[in-house]
């Protein structure tokens, strides 16, 4: 028998903040369509339990009239209805089918023992009928509902010795009517099935997509905030800090000049040196906090330590010894390989990613290879998912330094993803700030 408990619930999307739900008005009406099926379901399934208890009534009254002693009748009509509510009690905690096939065996063994004691009982032959089609597969279900026919046919001539054309159409046709409602119920029970899993399988998609959404506009929140911080260190660089660093050098030369001019340009030399000194703290305040006081593989070592104990994936980082690379070219492979080490965590599936950073003469080379379900890039860059976006961001940054970004990917064969910065005046940026130093811009 299927679970009441569950061919009644239709799982309802989860009503979490993170949850967008579709513009699509199928989103909303599909738990409806689901829970009206369900209570379809139910109602045949309380209408199946009140036919058992009225034909259990009638056959029990008709056995009375006809002689069977009351003890006996009330026996059996308990022993008959405790055995089945017992199957739909258990039905509830379990899908097992040779369970319920020897529980409806076991019921209709019982029902031999009553018709033995009275033909009357032949009544309780539709609630067998209806069972039948329902848990047992069809082969069984015809063969089980002959048997039961057949009974049905032979109980009055064995206790009168007689029958009538009544006592044989009349059960053929209620017993074909009967196996034909309980596979259609059966029908209805597994369209439910399919719709509760095709419903499940929406709101964990939905779920995913809200958690990918989330990560891409926190990535994306954080790459403006790092740009920005970049540019704006920069400027500062290029212009007011050279600009306190020339004032200063200019006072220093001119210090041999009278003694009152001496003493102004002492002073202007010493408010350049302050105002260099403030620049260039902002300067370093304005560094992304994964590259301040470090190097660029000091900062990948620490992001794949970090993913290995929060996501339980094995990750290997190769870094070569680089030369100086300024700022901007930094920040860019930093930022990559965090969107990149973002997209294994979040729907790869890898349980392993390699991070290679190597010296490639004319360029640096950064790849991050996963060994997780893969892709098709084409599919992903035409906006698949969203997923298209995060990999045009990085080409986007990386071609601002002259670099670029590939991609190769096949569905279940991982992931590799190779971005490159080329060493060169294209990629030169303001270096990493040291401390203000008697007015040196440098």
């Amino acid at each position: 028998m299927e679970p009441l408990n569950r061919s009644m619930e239709a799982r309802r999307p989860a009503r979490g903040k993170n949850v967008r739900m579709p513009s699509d008005d199928r989103s909303a009406v599909e738990p409806v369509r689901a829970r009206t099926w369900a209570g379809l379901i139910g109602s045949v399934r309380i209408g199946q339990a009140a036919i058992t208890v009225v034909l259990v009534a009638i056959g029990s009254w008709r056995a009375a009239l006809d002689g069977v002693p009351l003890p006996w009748v009330l026996a059996i009509s308990l022993v008959f209805l405790g055995w089945y509510g017992g199957g739909l009690l258990l039905s509830d905690r379990t899908d097992d089918r040779r369970l319920a096939a020897g529980w409806l065996l076991g019921l209709t063994l019982i029902w031999f023992g009553a018709v033995a004691l009275s033909p009357e009982y032949v009544w309780l032959a539709f609630a067998l009928w209806l069972l039948a089609g329902f848990v047992l597969r069809m082969r069984w279900a015809a063969a089980l509902s002959i048997l039961i026919l057949a009974v049905v046919i032979a109980a009055p001539v064995l206790h009168h010795g007689t029958t009538s054309y009544a006592n044989v159409i009349g059960p053929l046709v209620g017993g074909v009517f009967a196996l034909g409602i309980s596979r259609g119920y059966l029908e209805l029970v597994r369209d439910a099935r399919e719709r509760r899993r095709l419903i499940a399988s929406l709101v964990a998609t939905q779920d995913e997509m809200a958690a990918l959404q989330d990560e891409l506009a926190r990535t994306q929140r954080e790459s403006g905030a790092s740009a920005e911080r970049t540019r704006v260190s920069r400027d500062i660089h290029d212009t007011v800090a050279q600009s306190m660093a020339s004032i200063g050098m200019l006072a220093r030369m001119a210090r041999e000049a009278d003694a009152d001019t001496a003493r102004a340009l002492e002073q202007i030399a010493s408010l350049a040196a302050e105002g260099l000194a403030d620049a260039r703290r902002i300067v370093n305040d304005l560094m992304p906090a994964e590259l301040e006081q470090t190097a660029l593989g000091d900062a990948l070592e620490r992001m794949l330590v970090r993913l290995s104990e929060e996501a339980g994936i094995t990750a290997t980082l190769q870094a070569d010894d680089l030369p100086a690379l300024g700022l901007d070219a930094e920040v860019a492979l930093l930022r990559t390989a965090q969107s990149a080490l973002a997209n294994v965590r979040s729907h790869s599936g890898a349980s392993r990613v390699v991070v290679t950073l190597a010296d490639a003469g004319d360029a640096v080379r950064l790849d991050v290879v996963d060994d997780g379900g893969g892709f098709e890039p084409a599919g992903l860059e035409a906006g698949g998912l969203g997923g298209g976006y995060g990999l045009r961001a990085m080409r986007a940054r990386l071609r601002e330094l002259g670099g670029g970004l590939d991609v190769e990917s096949a569905p279940g064969d991982g992931t590799a993803l190779s971005a490159y910065v080329p060493l060169g005046p294209r990629s030169a940026a303001p270096e990493r700030p040291d401390r203000p130093d008697d007015g040196d811009a440098s």
